[in-house]
């Protein structure tokens, strides 16, 4: 079975412009959470779908869930202190639906296609899992202090990650239980617990247009490229 975990716990202090966190926010009428839920409703290699998100929302997200036909949603999560930690509810909540593979994906990129999601699955084969890149296209620095060069980073070695993120269940589960809560904290990707467990994660190919909303000027290429995409008539609302 592979299950697909909805992150959105986020409380978007970056963004406190839209009155409520990033993935409830609406373009043309539609919350942007729910962009990604049907891509991974329509995505065949989707046995079922886990949301981790706040309690006071679950309510709404089940009305969104119904008026949109997601059938596949299972169980909500509870968001933990960090990303990481969300993902650690995540997992140990869809434990009971024994999946062989999860599929990890933000809700603040509403962008994501049925095909991206089919990619990351389809370029786990023959790891524990496997991760979307895109290059970095500015230059890089890295500074101690935040206000001069310590270090010019070498662009061309550096990639940038994205969501959907495919792992071994068993393996990434594993991998949590045996991190302490401090560790946990650190952790500044979903790939890094991977892969300081020992875990053989794929790197492949990503998809710019799915970035991830952050800030207003994303919220706005957002709501360009749905808008883009409805007139396209490519089904998305």
């Amino acid at each position: 079975m592979k299950v697909g975990i909805i992150l959105a716990g986020g409380s978007s202090e970056r963004l406190n412009e839209l009155g409520v966190p990033k993935q409830f926010a609406e373009v043309s009428g539609v919350p942007l959470i729910m962009y990604s839920l049907r891509m991974f409703e329509r995505c065949a290699s989707i046995d079922a779908i886990a949301v981790v998100a706040p309690e006071q929302w679950q309510e709404q997200i089940r009305k969104w869930l119904e008026k949109n036909g997601i059938h596949k949603f299972k169980m909500f999560a509870l968001p933990g202190k960090t990303r990481q930690h969300s993902i650690y509810n995540g997992l140990l909540a869809v434990q009971s639906l024994q999946p062989e593979y999860v599929i990890i994906h933000d809700a603040a990129r509403p962008l994501v296609t049925e095909q991206d999601i089919c990619n990351c699955i389809d370029e786990s084969k023959g790891y524990d899992g496997a991760t979307p890149t895109v290059p970095l296209t500015e230059t890089v620095y890295k500074s101690e202090d935040g206000m001069t060069i310590t270090a010019l980073l070498n662009r061309d070695e550096l990639l940038a990650g994205q969501t959907p993120e495919c792992y071994n269940y068993a393996k990434y589960l594993k991998a949590h239980k045996a991190t302490n809560d401090t560790e946990l904290a650190d952790i500044r990707g979903s790939s890094q617990m991977a892969a300081k467990a020992g875990m053989k994660i794929h790197l492949y190919k990503g998809n710019p247009k799915n970035f991830k909303v952050t800030t207003i000027v994303d919220f706005e290429y957002a709501k360009y490229y749905i808008k883009e995409r409805v007139n396209e008539s490519v089904g998305i609302a």
